[in-house]
């Protein structure tokens, strides 16, 4: 049998050690292929659909890849461990330093070769599922059919096959350390009691205090100088809380005697200062990725609904048109559009209402022009939008200032008022109001009927308003008639197609955000799997030992249940907090609440990690027992 024979089978005799690693490197070649096919894509490369698209699936896969080389490096470290112990009995048998580290470099780069291969044949089984899936994502007009990705397949072997030379060669940096003495040991070296330091734990304590504080007081534009800071500090904060902080609180429990002492708490407590401080980078690591994953598909989800209600609150009507005094050939044009989107609603049999308002400027003595509006008409706009009207007689006004969604209704604390050129009238006004309805987003008047007539309109922009019951049906009528329009100097706004734009734009945004919020999530929980994994021996050992003290199975079932829960949950459970934090940070930042879509977000992945924990619960106890 030759060495590489040797290196070949040693991987078959132990593949249900490699087994987690293998899927989990897999399934990193798979999510990269699948970008790749998007980013590939005939219909998307040629700028047919979206010339964006693939540019943003090609960001996505550098992303996806410099964080599979971290994840597949960090899995690999990992399982070397549980194979310490074999590895020091070849050394004992004969084999070189040389020939371990050549063993060791052959066998990943042939678990490298086929989780390539393999992860490339689950990407193009899933490959038009996913095509599918994404023509619902980005809403293309158009569909995606399938193809062969002949430069997707290259892309992503060649890519792959590096990173798993990489990844084989700092193995082999890591070999290098290990003295035959330690191999042969392996785990069984007596640990050292875990320690914390009083000041750290404290600092921790302070650090997410400070920046938990600082992120849910700050507001406005101001969030985003504050967004690098303050993440820095729960960074710092949260691997302190790991590391320090939760030995510190453990040690606590301890000194409580009462507590102590009580069934098994002695048993737990034990064990489970020496696992904190030994799986504190993990928990570390699952925190911040999942943080991430919480945050971007949070927000993600947030900006979506967000940008879509405020268009709908922002644009009361189906249809807007704008017809501009200044272009020329003005009344036939606008008199021909005019009746062209009539005629459009009636061939499609859609009741609608038509309303105008004149928008004046007029120019003051302080040489500042304003705008200003007929009462009547404004009055019927208004009562169609379901704003405040107004009620005015003689020389009397009323201020209208524009009013956002996301930045809250900014009321006018002053109303001044303005001296008309024409006539040289002073507007002083009422009072003011807020509104949406037209398209001016500064501050404009409402005057009386009379006063408005008496004034000179040098420029007269119209604007003309098509009210229907549901404006989701006018969306095949809106697009005819923007295709049609698209030449006319005034302006033409259909609701229902401009939201569908919208919504496209944001497909693309929404499935790479989700997809990689989604890798980083099933990572985090990879991370979990693979140290719960490699304690697995030393468990099986350990508890089989207890047993024969007299601990019974239903207290050994309780034991790892406790600990299982806090190695699932306390990671979980501190990037729930800081996704919770983050995204009312971003809700103080656009002054629009997002409360609704965080509990979506954070309950789903909750829920999650929930049926993830209880199977994984019930097949780690089976195991530990066997």
């Amino acid at each position: 049998m030759t060495f590489r024979q040797f290196a070949f089978n040693n991987v078959l005799r132990n593949k249900r050690t490699y087994a987690a690693y293998f899927l989990s490197s897999a399934f990193s070649v798979m999510v990269f292929f699948v970008y790749a096919v998007f980013a590939f894509h005939p219909d998307l490369a040629d700028g047919k659909i979206n010339m964006n698209i693939s540019t943003g699936m090609h960001f996505a896969e550098g992303l996806i890849y410099v964080f599979s080389f971290f994840f597949v490096l960090y899995s690999m470290s990992t399982f070397l461990k549980t194979r310490k112990k074999e590895f020091g009995l070849m050394v004992m048998l004969g084999m070189t330093n040389t020939q371990l580290r050549t063993m060791v470099f052959l066998e990943n780069v042939l678990i490298g070769f086929f989780a390539t291969v393999t992860g490339i044949l689950m990407g193009l089984v899933m490959s038009k599922l996913m095509l599918l899936a994404a023509e619902n994502f980005l809403e293309l007009d158009e569909s995606l059919p399938f193809y062969l990705p002949i430069k997707a397949i290259f892309l992503t072997f060649g890519a792959f096959v590096v990173l798993f030379v990489l990844i084989s060669l700092f193995t082999v940096v890591i070999l290098r350390a290990n003295k035959l003495i330690d191999l042969i040991k392996g785990s069984s070296i007596p640990k050292k009691e875990p320690k914390s330091s009083i000041l750290l734990s404290w600092i921790a304590a302070l650090l997410l205090a400070g920046g938990y504080t600082v992120a849910l007081i700050i507001k406005g534009i101001v969030v985003v100088y504050a967004m690098i800071p303050v993440t820095l500090i729960v960074i710092v904060g949260t691997y302190f809380l790991f590391t320090q902080l939760s030995v510190y609180i453990i040690h606590k429990f301890k000194n409580n005697r009462s507590f102590f002492w009580r069934k098994t708490n002695m048993l737990f407590l034990s064990d489970l200062a020496y696992r904190m401080k030994d799986n504190a980078r993990t928990f570390f690591m699952v925190a911040v990725l999942s943080s991430v994953a919480f945050s971007a598909i949070g927000s993600l989800v947030g900006f979506k609904t967000m940008s879509t209600e405020v268009m709908v609150k922002e644009n009361p009507f189906a249809f807007e048109y704008i017809a501009y005094e200044s272009n020329q050939g003005k009344d036939a044009k606008a008199e021909e559009s005019l009746a062209t989107i009539a005629s459009s609603l009636q061939t499609a049999k859609i009741d609608y209402k038509r309303l105008q308002i004149s928008m004046s400027d007029q120019e003051t003595d302080s040489q500042k022009n304003v705008t200003v509006v007929k009462a009547s008409e404004y009055n019927a706009i208004a009562k169609a939008a379901d704003e405040q009207t107004v009620d005015l007689r003689g020389n009397q006004s009323m201020m209208v200032y524009y009013t956002s969604s996301i930045m809250g209704d900014k009321s006018v604390s002053r109303v001044e008022g303005v001296r008309l050129a024409t006539g040289n009238i002073k507007l002083d006004p009422l009072g003011s109001i807020s509104s949406v309805t037209l398209p001016l987003y500064g501050n404009y008047y409402v005057i009386s009927d009379t006063l408005f007539d008496k004034l000179n309109h040098e420029k007269l922009n119209t604007f003309y308003a098509f009210d229907v019951d549901n404006y989701n049906k006018t969306f095949k009528v809106g697009e005819s008639l923007t295709k049609k329009l698209s030449g006319d100097s005034n302006r033409f706004k259909s609701l229902a197609y401009d939201l569908h734009q919208m919504n496209q734009g944001f497909g693309l945004v929404m499935f790479i955000g989700l997809f990689i919020g989604a890798v980083f999530f099933v990572a985090a929980g990879s991370f979990l799997y693979f140290r719960l994994y490699a304690d697995l021996p030393d468990d099986k050992f350990k508890f089989t030992s207890i047993m024969k003290l007299g601990l019974t199975e239903k207290e050994l079932s309780k034991i790892l249940t406790r600990q299982l829960l806090i190695l699932f949950f306390v990671p979980i459970v501190v990037a729930t907090a800081h996704g919770a934090v983050a995204l009312t940070s971003l809700q103080h930042l656009f002054g629009y609440s997002l409360m609704k879509e965080s509990f979506l977000v954070l309950g789903t992945f909750v829920f999650i990690q929930m049926i993830y924990f209880l199977l994984i619960r019930s097949r780690y106890i089976r195991q530990v027992l066997a």
